[in-house]
């Protein structure tokens, strides 16, 4: 069997490939190791302990759950309002329906610190909605709907949908069973790429819930800020590590439950 010789040019890029991959993933890998060790400045070799751990579980806890909940009713609103949307968006591809498109954006690109202000003045009045962490997830649900629009949105467009719904509606299929039966299968990648976003943004939006919050409802990322400020770097370490190890196991959940149940579906 012939045995292929790589170019120089191959091993450069390999090697600049790794270079970059340890760039990104060193940094991450020593924040964990010091929320894991007796002292940061003394490093592993002053001893390994979960005790930090345990402190910032103890202690931090309940920002956990609650951003948690927040990033799931965020993905859930944003499934109800986002898939219908670019439904409608690839249907009526006009210059009123690109106009919405571009008006989606804009919670996007004005900083987040303007639109929790914005939430603010319009909706503080509202003292019970202002002390719930409803009031958290609507400023959420307007970061990260363009995500969830734009993701199916993009795959709608890809596809000859007018066409599979005029045969669909042909054979006497209702409109619920186009959208559920059609639409919704072939954009199914959208929406998992979507979801994969909302849940990850909510998670770790900072910028809008640091104006957003109160002392009663204090969401993961506010919490990791606070940790840092105690000036115990091994603290906020620490809650980087749960930060992993809570964000990871859910995206590879949000990744298996998108697979296909049926083989020949895949195929």
């Amino acid at each position: 069997m012939k045995k292929v010789r790589r170019s120089v040019s191959f091993w450069l890029l390999l090697a600049f490939t790794l270079i970059v991959c340890a760039f990104l993933v060193v940094p991450v890998f020593m924040s964990m190791l010091a929320g894991v060790t007796q002292n940061y400045f003394v490093g592993w070799r002053g001893g390994l302990t979960f005790d930090w751990v345990i402190k910032v579980w103890t202690d931090y806890r309940h920002t956990v759950f609650l951003s948690i909940q927040i990033a799931l009713a965020c993905l859930l609103c944003t499934l109800l309002l986002g898939v219908p949307a670019a439904y409608v968006l690839a249907r009526r591809n006009n210059a009123f329906t690109r106009t919405i498109e571009e008006l989606l954006v804009m919670p996007v690109a004005i900083p987040g610190l303007a639109t929790a202000l914005a939430l603010i003045v319009t909706f503080g009045s509202f003292g019970d909605l202002r002390r719930s962490w409803v009031f958290i997830l609507i400023g959420h649900v307007l970061f990260t709907l363009p995500f969830m629009v734009r993701s199916v949105l993009a795959v709608l467009a890809s596809i000859d949908l007018k066409t599979l719904e005029e045969g669909a509606r042909s054979l006497g299929a209702s409109f619920s069973q186009r959208f559920f039966g059609i639409v919704l299968p072939n954009c199914r990648s959208g929406i998992v790429a979507g979801s994969l976003m909302v849940v990850t943004l909510s998670l770790g939006e900072f910028n809008m819930t640091l104006l957003l919050h109160t002392p009663l409802t204090p969401t993961l990322p506010v919490g990791l800020a606070d940790a840092y400020a105690s000036l115990r770097i091994e603290v906020g370490s620490a809650y980087t590590l749960i930060f992993f190890f809570i964000i990871i196991p859910l995206l590879v959940a949000l990744q298996w439950a998108s697979r296909p149940r049926d083989p020949n579906a895949a195929r």
